[in-house]
C-alpha cells in the first residue's frame, strides 16, 4: 500500500510510519504547505520524494487544494495520511483524493481543536490519548478507526502530555490503522453523497486473545531495587485481580524491610505452588524454584518434610503455606533464616514467633479459595522487548484415570499418588525439570538444565547429598517432557528410581519403555508436558 503524507511541520508520525512500514505500507510522497518545514529534510533522509505547495496570498482554499491534487497526481498512492496538517480540507479535495486519515491528540469527541492538551489539563481528566479517524469536512470529526489511551499524571503540563501522547498513543494507533488498510481489513460505509459515516474493521476481535489489549495498572510500591542493586524497580498492581496474591497481601511484621523485586517474584512462585494442593501443604522456594514441597496431615509436618528435601538451599528462601500458620509451624520456620513467609492467615501465637525475626517479611494473602477458584486469573504474561507474551496458565491437574500405564509393571496405588503429587509440583520447576518424590514429599529436584540427563543427575545428587532422612531409593521420578533417549532412565535406575511419570510422545518412546522394563520400573504417560521456562 502506498501513502501520500501531508504535514505542515515536523511530521513525526509520518517519519515513524515510514520507519515502521506497517503492513508493508510505505510513503510514495510527502507534501507540505509550508516552505522550510522540517518534514522535508526528514523525508529526504528516508529517500521519500517531497513536494512543497504553499498557499499564495489571497488564494482560495479550493485553488490551493487543486494545485496540491495536481502535484500529487504524479504519484501512486492508496490513502492520504495527515500529520499536523494545519488546514481544513474541502469537500472537493476529499471527494477527489483517496480515503484521507488524520490522527488527533485526544480521545474524540472530547477535546477537539488545536489546543487538545490544554483542554485535557483544564478539565482535570485522568485519561487522554489519540484518535485516528477518517477525515470529513467537519473539523476533528469523521468515523473513528481506532483510539489509544494514555494516563494523565498530576505533574503533567501541555508539553509533557504532548510528548507522551505522541510516543505512547499516536505511534501505536496510526500504524495500526494503516496496517488494517494495508491488509484490506477496513470497510468504510458512506451516505448517498459519498461522505464516510461508519467504519468496520475485519479481524479487530475480542475473545481470549483479542487483536488489541489495553493494560491499566497502578503503581503499588517503589521497590528498593530490581534483581540487582544497580537496577531500579517498582511494583504495579491490577486492582481488578480477585485471586489471592502477594501483590495484595498484608504485611504483618512492621519492623521488617520492604519487599524487593526478587522477594515478590519468589513469593509469587511459592504461592502458586501451594495453591495446587487441597491437603495441608508447604513449599520452600529459592530463585522461583522449589527447594522442597510436601503435603501432610498437619502443616508443621508438611513444612518439615519440605524443608528436609534441601535445608541448605532453603537458607534465605521463601516459605509458602496453604493453611493458616500455627505456632508449631512458625517455630520451625524461625529456626533458620528465611526472607518471606506467605500464608492465608496466622494465629496470634504464630505471629508472636515470626515477628521476633526483625527482617522476616510476613505476608497474609487472605483466603485461597476452593478448587479452580484458587486460580481465577486465567492468563499469565511476560514482557519482552517490543511487546509481551500472553498465555493461559497451566492449570492441568491429571488424575489417576488420565494416566496411561505403559510398562510391564504397573505402579502401586501409593506410587500413583506420588506420581500425581510429583507432577503438580514439577509444574513449578524451571525446565528442563526432573523431580524425585516419595509419598507426597519431594526427595530431590533437578531444575533449569539444558540436558534432561543432567537434570536427572542433579536430582539424584541433591537427594543423596542434601536431603535429610530421604533417599532416591524406591522413589518416583517425574519429568516435565518426554525422554528423547533411554539414557535418562539408565541414570534414574542407578539412583534407585522405581517408577516414572512423564508425558510420552518421543519417537523413541518404545526404547525408553523397554529400558524401564529392563530395570523393573513402572512408567505412566500423562499425554501432556509441563514446561516452565520463566
Amino acid at each position: 500500500m502506498k501513502i501520500a503524507g501531508l504535514a505542515s511541520n515536523r511530521g513525526r508520525n509520518l517519519r515513524h510510519i515510514a520507519d515502521a512500514a506497517p503492513g508493508g505500507a510505505d510513503l510514495s510522497v510527502v507534501l507540505t504547505n509550508r516552505e522550510g518545514a522540517p518534514v522535508i529534510e526528514a523525508a529526504a533522509e528516508r529517500r521519500i520524494p517531497t513536494e512543497v505547495v504553499a498557499r499564495e496570498e489571497g488564494e482560495s482554499r479550493e485553488s490551493h487544494e487543486r494545485r496540491i491534487l495536481d502535484r500529487l497526481s504524479d504519484y501512486d498512492f492508496d490513502v492520504v495520511c495527515l500529520d499536523g496538517y494545519m488546514r481544513v480540507l474541502t469537500e472537493e479535495f476529499l471527494a477527489t483524493a483517496p480515503t484521507t486519515l488524520n490522527v488527533h491528540p485526544s480521545l474524540l469527541p472530547a477535546f477537539p481543536g488545536t489546543d487538545a492538551h490544554e483542554q485535557v489539563l483544564e478539565a482535570g481528566v485522568k485519561t487522554t490519548g489519540c484518535t485516528v479517524h477518517v477525515v470529513t469536512e467537519a473539523v476533528d470529526d469523521g468515523p473513528i478507526l481506532t483510539q489509544e489511551p494514555v494516563p494523565v499524571y498530576g505533574d503533567d503540563d501541555a508539553a509533557s502530555l504532548k510528548e507522551r501522547v505522541l510516543h505512547e498513543a499516536e505511534f501505536t494507533a496510526y500504524p495500526r490503522a494503516i496496517r488494517w488498510f494495508a491488509e484490506g481489513n477496513v470497510d468504510i460505509e458512506t451516505d448517498e453523497q459519498g461522505v464516510p459515516r461508519s467504519v468496520r474493521i475485519d479481524g479487530d476481535t475480542g475473545g481470549s486473545f483479542p487483536a488489541r489489549r489495553f493494560v491499566s495498572e497502578d503503581r503499588a510500591d517503589a521497590l528498593r531495587y530490581g534483581e540487582n542493586p544497580h537496577q531500579d524497580a517498582a511494583l504495579y498492581a491490577d486492582p481488578a485481580c480477585e485471586e489471592a496474591s502477594v501483590v495484595g497481601a498484608t504485611g504483618l511484621n512492621p519492623g521488617s524491610k520492604g519487599m524487593g523485586y526478587n522477594n515478590y517474584n519468589d513469593a509469587d512462585a511459592a504461592l502458586g505452588l501451594i495453591k495446587e494442593f487441597d491437603e495441608p501443604a508447604a513449599a520452600v522456594i529459592k530463585h522461583t524454584n522449589p527447594a522442597g514441597c510436601a503435603t501432610s496431615d498437619t502443616l508443621a509436618d508438611a513444612y518439615d518434610r519440605a524443608l528436609r528435601t534441601d535445608a541448605k538451599s532453603a537458607f534465605g528462601g521463601i516459605v509458602a503455606l496453604n493453611r493458616r500458620c500455627d505456632a508449631d509451624t512458625a517455630e520451625a520456620i524461625a529456626e533458620s533464616f528465611k526472607e518471606v513467609v506467605v500464608a492465608p492467615g496466622y494465629t496470634d501465637s504464630a505471629l508472636d514467633v515470626l515477628t521476633e525475626k526483625k527482617n522476616l517479611r510476613v505476608l497474609d494473602v487472605g483466603p485461597l479459595g476452593e478448587g479452580e477458584e484458587r486460580f481465577s486469573e486465567r492468563f499469565v504474561e511476560k514482557p519482552i522487548v517490543g511487546g509481551r507474551l500472553v498465555q493461559e496458565r497451566d492449570r492441568q491437574s491429571p488424575t489417576a484415570d488420565d494416566l496411561e500405564f505403559v510398562t510391564e509393571r504397573e505402579p502401586s496405588e501409593e506410587q500413583v499418588e506420588t506420581m500425581l503429587f510429583a507432577w503438580r509440583t514439577l509444574k513449578h520447576v524451571k525446565s528442563n525439570g526432573i523431580l524425585f518424590a516419595t509419598g507426597t514429599e519431594t526427595v530431590g529436584v533437578g531444575m533449569g538444565q539444558v540436558s534432561r540427563v543432567d537434570a536427572v543427575t542433579l536430582a539424584a545428587m541433591k537427594a543423596e547429598k542434601d536431603a535429610d532422612g530421604k533417599s532416591a531409593e524406591g522413589a518416583v521420578m517425574a519429568s516435565d517432557a518426554f525422554f528423547p533417549f533411554p539414557d535418562a532412565i539408565e541414570e534414574a535406575a542407578d539412583a534407585g528410581i522405581e517408577a516414572v511419570i512423564q508425558p510420552g510422545g518421543s519417537v523413541n518412546d518404545e526404547d525408553v519403555v523397554a529400558a524401564a522394563d529392563e530395570h523393573g520400573m513402572a512408567m505412566a504417560f500423562t499425554g501432556s508436558r509441563c514446561f516452565r521456562h520463566d
